[in-house]
């Protein structure tokens, strides 16, 4: 067999006392025509023969007068087989030595039991294979490029192996469901997690800032260090903002894609190209930003290509490799921002990255101050400031924060922010007063005196063209500038500021230099930033990018659907476009416009200007949210008027918060009819909490939220602080939240005592949290749901809960499963059971519980008048369990669902449900099914319709 690349696998070496060949020039002359067609390498023969002497100089200039590779090494082999039998055998010791030159030989190699002398194995053998010395090649570059983070303005270098820090990585399905999480990154291309088996492509996504980049960086850093685990021999990488760049009419064979856009071979690029094509499992691509395509190209209408030795569009060959149509079965790991759209089948594993958690984020803080007492400093005031804490999930804003940080400190010898910054806005204005404050040419003592406006006023005319050219480009998607577009808004002296950076990646696309804003997030920031300071500015091109946000799917606007705004001339959809940074251009324009920035911004812009736009946009938001409310699906669920929203809908009150105007708050709280609003598989992170107290603290009625499956985590519990004297439901399922962010739900919840659902189920809680929990039900006597299955729970934290749910003369529904309470903790959830007045529905699924605590619980049952439902499905149940429970059966009447599925019952102890049966006409349901029943012809279980075993 052969291993990836053509490589015997290590157990396929013959045995070395194996008979060996009586004549290695018999055995050449024999095999003469199938060496001859098989051997693709001359050259590296001719070296390695010259190199140990077989071969003089004049001998390999002979062999390498003829033209043809096949007659090439019909005189090689004739020379050798002249020079007798030792010159034979290092012949063929060449073969087995570089097999990714002679892959096709390995099998003859086996057939014939090859293993080196003694003699032989004493010499050497250097490998001159252009595809060996290609892969070298790349690993050499990729190292080198891949050493360094350069900061976002190019003006540091810090070592990545000093500087990265891992963020979230969730595995998760076509629904967004969690799947398990991604421990290291060499998992990336293993059989976990895998939703499509035929698709190739890896997708990582997330929000901007998250660090998509970085990690792909820290990928190919790996795979040059040969750390990844894989097999792979080439890395491909390609930021696909390059394919924005190509002519519409261009076109480029993959050969010419793979080597002219990356790594160039320095020996024959034919040989190395044929490799590929035959070995394509070997070769690693990576594409990064697929939302920063800009293309008029109708991806349903891509022409079909046969060969890879056709010249079609970048952007076609691209598509292909992505679905395997070219290079089937090599590796693919494609990025984009969150929403952005990617064809299902050839997806194999979706992963999005969640940002910093608080262990990730106390890692950075470490490594980014290396003075010990500023670390700690930096991190007591990041406490004190949860909505800080919260922006720092982030790694761009966390980075843009810490420079901030460092900035102001050695400026005003204080570790504290001038002012806590609150916003999104108030964070990139930051980032520029530094970068401003760097590039100034005063001296120390006259730059500490400048405040930020002044500061901002001084280089008004760089940043009013810096701000145009960035709007120029977000208006037409374009992220990359050339030297003719920039050289028209900017000086050689305004580049030095640091916003634009030089991009080589781009340099095949034109012969001249290529620049990017260091963000496309700032790019946004310095957009809206022009709508603001531009005097000409109409109404219409203010608000343009509002309308342009579309709900996919549908032709509402994503925020506000407002008629009269709308762009009659809308384009044909780009395939390939992401909105995000239109949304943040919109959500920075709010916080620029936003009341407290009026003072800072008089040094900038008139303030009739300021005021004529802060009231067409405070108009327009009035209208956009009444409509926008209006439109989002509703139904009507026993008490609750449940609204569903939208992931645009969490854009929306980022807008509204960002606008820090009380008015605007209350009349969003005044348009929410609803008293349930559903924000599930929204992608919230902890700093849209605080958006979302911004206008729930208005409402005059009570609420029921729900918040399962998003990104909220400790610091977005925090941000809800102010909006739990509202709350009835609070449902935070699948969070990442810790016992941290439990203690502050009971501290708060506690104190209102009207909370009646509290959803926790798969979070990070243990039995510090549990304690936690046992307080809030006990502080809160209208609590009726409890859901906080599959966290970290043992029998200490079962103990916990269950004395509290014994007290509780309200609790309805307690949902369990997925701990590890076992039989300590299912006897006091046994303890709890009996005679308790409320409790319906119980579920202590797959806690581990044996026959000591299923014995338990079935006896408490003889005892309990409210129960319904009880689930003890997989646990570790048996035939003496089931008995217990038959036995209950005669005397409960109350039961009507009981889940003994995939526990270790057999069919004796399923027969013994069967007489209790004909008594018992409550119980309307036993599932068994998932035992290890097998019952006999006939079965005396088909009597009974209750009883579900298969």
């Amino acid at each position: 067999m052969e291993g990836p690349g053509g490589r015997a696998k290590p157990n396929a070496r013959p045995d070395p006392h194996r008979s060996r060949p009586g004549s290695y020039v018999q055995l050449l002359k024999v095999n003469r025509e199938r060496l001859v067609s098989q051997v693709k390498n001359a050259q590296c023969l001719l070296d390695n023969l010259i190199q140990n002497e077989y071969f003089s100089n004049e001998d390999a200039e002979i062999a390498s007068q003829f033209h043809t590779r096949a007659d090439k090494v019909r005189k090689i082999m004739d020379q050798v087989q002249s020079k007798g039998e030792e010159a034979s055998e290092y012949f063929i010791y060449i073969l087995e030595k570089v097999p990714d030159a002679y892959f096709d030989l390995q099998p003859w190699l086996k057939e014939i039991g090859y293993h080196p002398s003694p003699q032989m194995q004493n010499k050497s053998v250097v490998n001159t294979d252009p595809v060996s010395q290609y892969s070298e090649k790349i690993r050499h570059e990729l190292c080198r490029d891949s050493k360094y983070i350069t900061s976002y303005s190019e003006k540091e270098e810090m070592l990545l192996q000093e500087t990265y820090i891992d963020s979230l990585m969730e595995l998760v399905s076509d629904a967004n469901e969690n799947m398990g999480v991604v421990k290291c990154l060499g998992d990336l291309f293993d059989d976990n997690g895998v939703i499509n088996a035929e698709g190739e492509t890896v997708f990582i996504f997330g929000d901007a800032g998250v660090g998509k980049t970085v990690l792909l960086q820290k990928i190919q850093n790996l795979w040059a260090r040969k750390e990844l685990f894989t097999d792979a021999k080439f890395f491909f990488r390609f930021k696909c903002r390059t394919f924005s760049c190509f002519k519409k009419k261009e076109t480029m064979s993959l050969k010419d894609l793979l080597f002219k856009y990356n790594c160039f071979p320095d020996g024959d690029q034919e040989d190395v190209f044929r490799y590929i094509l035959r070995f394509p499992h070997t070769a690693i691509f990576t594409f990064d930003g697929f939302d920063e395509i800009h293309s008029d190209f109708d991806v349903t209408r891509i022409p079909e290509i046969s060969s890879p030795f056709d010249s079609t569009h970048p952007v076609v060959l691209l598509m292909h490799l992505l679905s395997g149509k070219l290079l089937e079965r090599s590796r693919k790991v494609l990025t984009a921002r969150t929403g952005t759209q990617v064809q299902k089948n050839i997806v194999r594993k979706r992963v999005m990255l969640r940002g910093f958690t608080s262990e990730n984020l106390q890692k950075y803080t470490k490594k980014f101050f290396k003075d010990e007492i500023f670390e700690q400093l930096v991190l007591n005031h990041l406490g004190a400031n949860p909505n800080l804490c919260s922006l720092c999930s982030v790694p761009l804003f966390c980075w843009i924060i810490f420079k901030s940080y460092k900035h102001f400190h050695s400026m005003y010898d204080s570790y504290q922010l001038p002012k806590c910054a609150i916003t999104l806005t108030d964070i990139f204005l930051l980032i520029v007063e530094v970068y401003i404050n760097r590039s100034m040419k005063t001296s120390p003592l006259r730059r500490r005196t400048k405040s930020q406006a002044e500061t901002f006023g001084a280089c008004k005319d760089v940043l009013f063209a810096l701000s145009r050219l960035a709007h120029n480009g977000i208006e037409k998607s374009h992220f990359v500038f050339g030297q003719d577009e920039v050289s028209f808004f900017l000086s050689d002296q305004d580049l030095q500021l640091g916003f634009l950076r030089t991009v080589d990646e781009y340099t095949g696309c034109a012969d001249e230099s290529t620049y990017e804003f260091f963000h496309l997030t700032l790019q946004s920031f310095l957009a809206a930033f022009f709508l603001v300071l531009d005097e000409n500015a109409s109404t219409f091109e203010m608000l343009k990018f509002f309308n342009q946000c579309s709900i996919p799917g549908t032709r509402q606007s994503s925020l506000y659907p407002i008629p009269c705004f709308r762009d009659r001339n809308t384009k044909k959809e780009d395939p390939f476009r992401n909105n995000e940074h239109l949304q943040f251009v919109n959500l920075f324009l709010c916080g620029l416009l936003s009341k407290p920035k009026e003072s800072f911004l008089r040094h900038l812009v008139s303030t009739i200007t300021i005021k004529k736009k802060r009231k067409v946009l405070r108009q327009y938001l009035f209208r956009g949210v009444k409509l926008h409310l209006k439109i989002l699906p509703r139904t009507k669920e026993g008490e609750f008027n449940r609204v569903q929203a939208m992931p645009n809908f969490i854009w929306m009150l980022r807008c509204i918060s960002e606008t820090q105007s009380q008015k605007v708050g209350k009349l969003v709280a005044r348009g929410i009819c609803a008293n349930y609003i559903k924000l599930t598989f929204c992608n919230a992170h902890s700093a849209d909490c605080s958006a979302l107290s911004f206008v729930i603290c208005h409402l005059r009625k009570r609420l029921a939220l729900e918040l399962d499956n998003n990104n909220i985590n400790d610091y977005g519990v925090k941000q809800l602080i102010p909006c739990f004297s509202k709350l009835t439901v609070v449902r935070l399922s699948v969070n990442q939240i810790t016992d941290l962010g439990v203690k502050v739900l009971s501290e708060e919840l506690t104190k209102y005592n009207i909370l009646t659902f509290l959803g926790l189920y798969n979070n990070l809680i243990t039995d510090v949290g549990a304690k936690y929990v046992s307080d809030i039900i006990e502080g809160c006597t209208k609590l009726k749901y409890l859901k906080i299955g599959c966290n970290k729970i043992t029998s200490e934290g079962g103990k916990c809960l269950a004395h509290a749910i014994q007290k509780s003369k309200s609790i309805f529904d307690i949902g369990m499963w997925g701990n590890k309470i076992g039989d300590e903790g299912a006897k006091a959830f046994a303890d709890a059971l009996r005679n308790h007045p409320s409790l319906t529905n119980l579920s202590l699924a797959c806690n581990g519980i044996s026959t000591e605590g299923g014995e338990s619980i079935a006896e408490a049952l003889q005892h309990n008048t409210s129960l319904r439902i009880l689930w003890l499905t997989e646990n570790k149940l048996n035939d003496e369990v089931a008995e217990r429970f038959a036995e209950m059966l005669k005397i409960n009447r109350t039961l009507k669902n009981l889940w003994l599925i995939r526990n270790e019952i057999t069919f004796d102890g399923a027969l013994s449900f069967l007489e209790v049966l004909k008594e018992n006409t409550a119980i309307e349901e036993i599932c068994l099914h998932g035992n290890q029943i097998r019952p006999p012809d006939p079965n005396p279980l088909e009597e009974e319709t209750r009883i579900i075993y298969y």
